[in-house]
């Protein structure tokens, strides 16, 4: 009787694994899946008025998709009116949390081997991306020296032609920067 009673339990248990297991990776394709829309290399310019002083800024972004999740690779050159270039590029891998629609930045490795986001309490970026409906934002915080902070908000939001990217640079509350463009599909 106890040696039934344990097998019923064993296979019951293995039962309420495998549908564990089987509704986790739902879920992880599920919000993989949300990327999907996003996939491509896009592209576009503007001109900027910083203080004063017109600048041409061209941008890229490319969005892909992977096993774990998806990377935004993007760039920025500002070409200044004394003939100075000046490029940024970033790379951030994103997987899937257990929040729908949230993703964490996987920008390191930690001892087991696991990606995981920077510290922003050692100066590192804290980043994230989230995908409501059309518009995949990703957040980037950085904590400074004196505990106050910048975040920095790209909202790519789809439409016929591509992107329509909205970036704002926010520290201590006060808006630094803000620059809206449309980023056309490659």
């Amino acid at each position: 009787m106890v040696e039934r009673y344990f097998s019923k339990m064993h296979e019951g248990g293995l039962i309420l694994m495998t549908v564990l297991l089987m509704m986790g990776l739902a879920i992880q394709s599920a919000s993989a899946a949300d990327i999907d829309p996003f996939v491509g290399d896009y592209s576009g310019s503007l001109d900027l008025n910083n203080s004063g002083a017109k600048e041409k800024r061209d941008m890229s972004v490319q969005i892909s998709k992977d096993k774990d999740g998806f990377t935004v690779i993007w760039e920025s050159t500002v070409h200044k009116p004394n003939g100075r270039i000046k490029t940024k590029s970033y790379s951030i891998d994103f997987v899937p949390t257990d929040r729908a629609h949230i993703f964490s930045s996987a920008m390191k490795t930690n001892v087991f081997g696991h990606a995981v986001p920077l510290d922003p309490m050692v100066g590192d970026p804290y980043v994230w991306a989230r995908i409501t409906g059309d518009t995949l934002t990703v957040f980037s915080l950085h904590v400074d020296e004196e505990g106050g902070y910048e975040l920095q908000q790209y909202n790519r939001t789809l439409t016929e032609e591509g992107l329509n990217l909205d970036y704002q640079s926010i520290r201590n509350g006060k808006i630094l920067k803000s620059i809206s463009t449309l980023l056309r599909k490659n």
